[in-house]
């Protein structure tokens, strides 16, 4: 139904903008609609002939608040427009910021949860999440209620890597990108300058957008190219996971030794293949892995055993169940729910996938947690060391070509492992699991504990 889009009035109504903005402290909404530029704009001109300050037309039209909820009700939207601003009065949101290009059928919603951490940090980008495409089948809700979570995780992601910026997820309605095409490029480019967000290409978009979006002048904002400063972030981002595992290692047994210990990785990926190689560089352990790509997966545990690494392959299905000292989920996320949970054999879960546990909110989440707890299992939310790629990311967004691996590493070697001894430490010291202690403290310094 046309009627279920934030989009579809603007469409009726020629505009190509609608802000939503929430104050969580007044919990107050405010709305605007405009247009805000001419179809016949040349995008491909974006950063050369113009800029986001720039008139962009000479017949501006703007709705305030009023005539925005009176313009979906016009066009019996008004409904749909109430269930999105309750996600994000719920998830106590900063905003959406929609940007419509009717010519080329592109919608961009950019998902800002919060700008506290970033707002004086001396850069233009004051936040920071990924950007990804959503085919134009998907539910528009869907992927509002996928954007707004990423949004959030990219706030509490952030702050558990001490990093100067919020949380923001953009989320892009549209057919695959042709990187040839500068029009949609350079559009992509203004939208991400636009809301003030640092990104990196996500699912549905190509790493060599950010190449693409730099070697044309559109947009800095966009990081983690294949011709990048620092190369891919799968790397560091297991290195962050290993340290921190260290941690709570020591928290669990009073010595970080890995000696002899045993591990099961779901997933040997980008991070999950570099996680296992971590842990092999410890004497005498013992590593059980798989990936959904059997061939892949046996090559990688093969190459591994000729350089004396004690690895052998389990099928997907049986990974989680081990009987080892840690699980490490890499792939997937939402592999810990109530029914995997009882089953698993071990006495600490951490890896480097995200959204490990299956949850629709962060209260289920806590409530998983918790029966993880009730097992004597350790685990901390995810989030809270798995943000190395996003130290990666945000390190070559504040330097660009001067942006360094060693500075890069040494951030992760000061930050994870820290933040990681603090939190078990203190979720102990409350009675509480290191789960909600993360979430709790992320609340305390967005919202000042509400």
């Amino acid at each position: 139904m046309k009627e279920r889009s934030l989009f579809y009035p603007l469409e009726m109504e020629g505009l190509t903008t609608l802000r939503i903005q929430y104050d969580w402290k007044t919990d107050e909404t405010f709305l605007q609609a405009s247009k805000d530029w001419e179809s016949t704009l040349d995008w491909s001109r974006y950063n050369k002939d113009f800029f986001v300050e720039s008139i962009k037309t000479d017949g501006v039209v703007v709705f305030n608040d009023q005539q925005t909820r009176e313009l979906f009700t016009k066009h019996g939207a008004d409904a749909y427009l109430n269930e999105v601003l309750e996600l994000v009065r719920k998830g106590k949101h900063f905003g959406i910021d929609c940007f419509y290009n009717k010519d080329y059928d592109i919608k961009f919603m950019g998902n800002m949860h919060s700008r506290k951490r970033g707002i004086n940090n001396t850069s233009h980008g004051t936040m920071k999440g990924g950007i990804r495409r959503h085919a134009k089948s998907d539910l528009e809700l869907d992927v509002i209620i996928d954007g707004l979570n990423l949004a959030r995780a990219m706030s509490f992601k952030n702050i558990a890597g001490e990093l100067p910026v919020g949380g923001c997820k953009s989320c892009v309605i549209m057919d695959e990108l042709d990187l040839t095409n500068m029009q949609h490029v350079g559009f992509l480019g203004f939208c991400l300058d636009e809301i003030r967000c640092s990104t990196g290409p996500d699912m549905g978009f190509e790493p060599a957008m950010t190449d693409v979006m730099k070697d044309n002048g559109y947009s800095v904002q966009y990081t983690c190219g294949p011709k990048g400063p620092l190369g891919a972030s799968g790397k560091p981002t297991a290195y962050g996971v290993y340290i921190a595992l260290k941690e709570a290692v020591r928290f669990a047994k009073g010595s970080d030794d890995l000696t002899g210990m045993s591990f099961a990785v779901q997933g040997l990926g980008e991070v999950g293949g570099h996680y296992a190689e971590y842990l092999a560089e410890n004497k005498d352990v013992k590593i059980y892995a798989t990936d959904i790509n059997e061939t892949y997966a046996k090559e990688f545990i093969e190459k591994h055993k000729a350089n004396g690494v004690d690895i052998e392959y389990v099928k997907p299905e049986e990974i989680l169940f081990c009987d080892v000292d840690v699980v490490c989920p890499c792939a997937i996320g939402g592999v810990l729910d109530d029914v995997t949970i009882p089953k698993l054999k071990c006495d600490i879960v951490w890896g480097g996938a995200n959204n490990q546990i299956k949850s629709s909110s962060i209260e289920e989440e806590m409530e998983l947690s918790k029966l993880l707890a009730d097992r004597g299992i350790l685990f901390q939310t995810d989030w809270w060391h798995n943000t190395a790629g996003v130290m990666f990311g945000f390190e070559e967004f504040r330097h660009q070509d001067n942006a360094s691996l060693e500075r890069t590493y040494s951030d992760i070697d000061r930050v994870l492992p820290k933040n990681t001894w603090k939190n078990l430490n203190k979720a102990k010291e409350l009675g509480i699991t290191p789960t909600e202690c993360a979430y709790k403290t992320c609340f305390d310094e967005i919202y000042g504990g509400k």
